[in-house]
């Protein structure tokens, strides 16, 4: 199908009410490939519409990106100038809402030496570490939304002209994130809803640890004492109310980093920084991994391991039932926002300080006492499949299942 003008109009209307939020009066920052121009146009429309101010797009090229990562010396790719820095810290510092376009060419950087794209995105963690800060603390409104790009869909849809394929994406997002119902913002707040029903019975159990247990899992999570789940929507330092990601299917919660032990495999693939990681599993021991394998993109895994200290550990835990919308799809994406909406997942790195009581206030120190990781990267892996069981182990030895084959065995 090929979008219409109402299809579009409702999608952007939907990011910006419901994904970020922004209110009257209130910056915007919108990130986003050049592909999705005409996208980008009417979600700005839609920004000014809803009352925003200053409203700013940062445009990427992925061939320039490239064309950057072949032929710029290293010591261009360590160097984040301090003008990129000032631009992101001060827009989020002064309240602004960000807004970013996530469609990502899977294959963009197949053949570039993993050690060079590493090294760039280690010296953007670092230099960028309090614009994710705040960011990762809710401290102001952010949202992830996509839309298809020739690549991407190319990717997917293998066998189909690129017009098929990118016309057969928008409708599969359209389905995903709601747009094809009548009012996808009511239907937002009922889908909103069933989450924080499920999120509320988790935070009442207050588990002393999860258990793993698949062809693909036997791993053991320990949780952090005060720990909060979250999902669906999240609020702001400003009072709004926000949809980080959409889609979203998930309930999360941040692990104890010195509480993870056992083996886990992905059971779909991983798209880290334009290169794919396939076929990869992770031995974890006192919350660290010892041994990991891949047989795919061995080398980007290793780099994105040895980002920092932090990366060794998880600081994300998300339960997902395998009859989500976009599992039940029966494609893979290829693409993290949506792939891990289909499945359970872990993330490598920095936690989200509020997944755990007045998170938002401690210093890294204080986090990483509290048993909350922290990174430069935060990168999500899909481990869930239909034969996975999740347990809740209470602090008595109790336990009852949270994900049974698949699905939710909790009240919802």
């Amino acid at each position: 199908m090929i979008p219409t003008e109402e299809q579009l109009t409702k999608y952007a209307n939907l990011a910006v009410q419901m994904g970020v939020n922004v209110q009257q009066g209130q910056a915007l920052f919108i990130n986003a490939p050049i592909e999705a121009r005409t996208f980008v146009h009417y979600v700005v429309e839609a920004a000014y519409e809803a009352g925003a101010e200053n409203v700013q797009v940062n445009w990427s090229d992925e061939v320039l990106t490239r064309k950057r990562y072949e032929k710029e010396p290293d010591r261009v790719l360590e160097t984040v100038p301090a003008w990129l820095v000032d631009r992101q810290v001060g827009h989020v510092k002064n309240g602004g809402a960000v807004l970013s376009i996530y469609a990502p060419n899977p294959d963009l950087l197949e053949g570039i030496d993993a050690s060079r794209v590493a090294k760039a995105a280690k010296a953007s963690g670092e230099a960028l570490k309090e614009y994710r800060k705040y960011m990762m603390s809710d401290k102001v409104q952010w949202s992830i939304v996509s839309v298809p790009t020739e690549k991407w869909a190319d990717k997917i849809y293998g066998d189909r002209t690129t017009e098929d394929a990118v016309n057969s994406l928008w409708e599969k997002i359209f389905q995903i994130v709601r747009v094809d119902q009548e009012d996808p913002v009511k239907a937002w707040e009922a889908h909103n809803d069933t989450l924080y029903k499920i999120r509320d019975y988790l935070n009442e159990q207050q588990y002393d640890a999860l258990e793993y247990k698949s062809e693909t899992a036997d791993l053991t999570i320990k949780l952090p004492e005060g720990h909060i789940w979250a999902g669906g929507g999240a609020v702001a330092e400003n009072n709004a109310s926000f949809n980080p990601n959409m889609p979203t299917e998930e309930v999360f919660t941040a692990p104890h980093r010195e509480g993870v032990d056992g083996t886990v495999k992905n059971t779909k693939p991983l798209n880290y920084n334009g290169n794919l990681v396939d076929d990869f599993e992770l031995t974890f021991k006192d919350g660290k991994v010892i041994d990991y394998s891949a047989g795919k993109g061995f080398d980007t895994l290793k780099h994105l391991l040895e980002s920092d200290e932090g990366a060794t550990r998880l600081g994300e835990v998300a339960l997902v039932p395998h009859s989500s919308p976009i599992s039940q799809s029966d494609l893979i994406f290829f693409n993290t926002l949506y792939d891990e909406n289909a499945s359970c997942h872990l993330a490598l790195g920095s936690a989200y300080p509020t997944n755990v009581k007045d998170g938002e206030k401690q210093s890294d120190e204080d986090l990483k006492s509290m048993g909350i990781n922290t990174s430069f990267i935060h990168e999500d892996f899909m481990m869930g499949s239909k034969d996975l069981t999740v347990y809740g182990v209470k602090s008595d030895g109790t336990k009852e299942a949270i994900i049974e084959n698949g699905e939710w065995a909790v009240p919802k």
